[in-house]
């Protein structure tokens, strides 16, 4: 099976030339972070998460859904090679509010496309810090995005690149990567693991996130941040299933019908204390 560019196209909003150039990379990666969310109802509710291309295309293309970064990317991986790119997979390890020192395994994933005779790190899955423009690999300068300003720094041990973000005027990681060659295989674990592992945030509790032009939405369980770039990030704690159920609707544009067990896990949620 292949990705359908039209429905593709129309879940993004994307009307342009259908060319593998650096200015089609662009311009997806910054439709697909604002058109489809990221989020973890499937593990929350128990329910499987599939990466094969029928089931991700029925899901987060035409089911008004969302998912997490093995989802997110190797979706995008599809679409890119419809179009011509030559596409890599990979794996990271998160660094975002993790204690220093402490190894994670590798649960995130990313992407390595050529565009134009020169790679770029794509990934449109790392939650509420998603990258909204492809990274030149070979760049180690800030550079600027739709949203933050980030960059790729060689990490401490000499083997891996890490991504930064400027948050708050801060350079903070948010994961280390390497180049060895990623196996679907590893793709699988990871999105067992991060899908049904007991101890896994995304079965545990509730995770949303969106960018749009000029601000960034974030749902941690019941808390809500809307943060404005250049601006302030507003708070809110949503008390009901109803609020919650709201959020996901109006600010992550998410579809809940079909999802049995939802508003007991959400009445559940908001009543956890932050």
């Amino acid at each position: 099976m292949s990705i359908d560019l039209d429905r593709y196209f129309a879940r993004v909003g994307y009307d342009g030339p259908r060319e593998n150039s650096l200015a089609t990379l662009r311009r997806l990666h910054g439709l697909h972070p604002q058109a489809i969310p990221f989020e973890n109802l499937d593990p929350l509710l128990k329910r499987p998460v599939k990466l094969d291309l029928q089931s991700l295309q029925a899901k987060l293309v035409d089911g008004g859904r969302g998912g997490y970064c093995f989802e997110h990317n190797s979706l995008f991986a599809a679409v890119l090679r419809e179009l011509g790119y030559e596409v890599r997979e990979a794996t990271a390890r998160v660094r975002w509010s993790v204690p220093d020192g402490m190894t994670t395994p590798r649960v995130h994933c990313l992407l390595f496309v050529e565009a134009e005779g020169e790679d770029y790190l794509a990934d449109v899955g790392f939650g509420g810090n998603v990258l909204t423009a492809p990274l030149p690999l070979a760049s180690r300068e800030e550079q600027e995005t739709p949203h933050e300003p980030f960059r790729l720094v060689d990490d401490d041990d000499g083997e891996h690149l890490v991504q930064e973000a400027k948050i708050n005027g801060q350079w903070t990681p948010l994961y280390a990567f390497d180049f060895a060659h990623t196996h679907p295989a590893d793709y699988e674990m990871g999105n067992w693991f991060t899908s049904a592992h007991p101890n896994s945030i995304f079965v545990n509790g509730l995770l949303g996130a969106r960018a749009e032009a000029g601000k960034r939405y974030a749902l941690r369980d019941n808390q809500l941040a809307v943060h404005t770039l250049g601006g302030t990030t507003e708070k809110t704690t949503l008390k009901s299933a109803g609020e919650l159920r709201d959020a996901l609707s109006d600010l992550f544009k998410l579809r809940l019908d079909a999802l049995d067990g939802l508003d007991p896990a959400l009445t559940a949620l908001a009543a956890r204390t932050a």
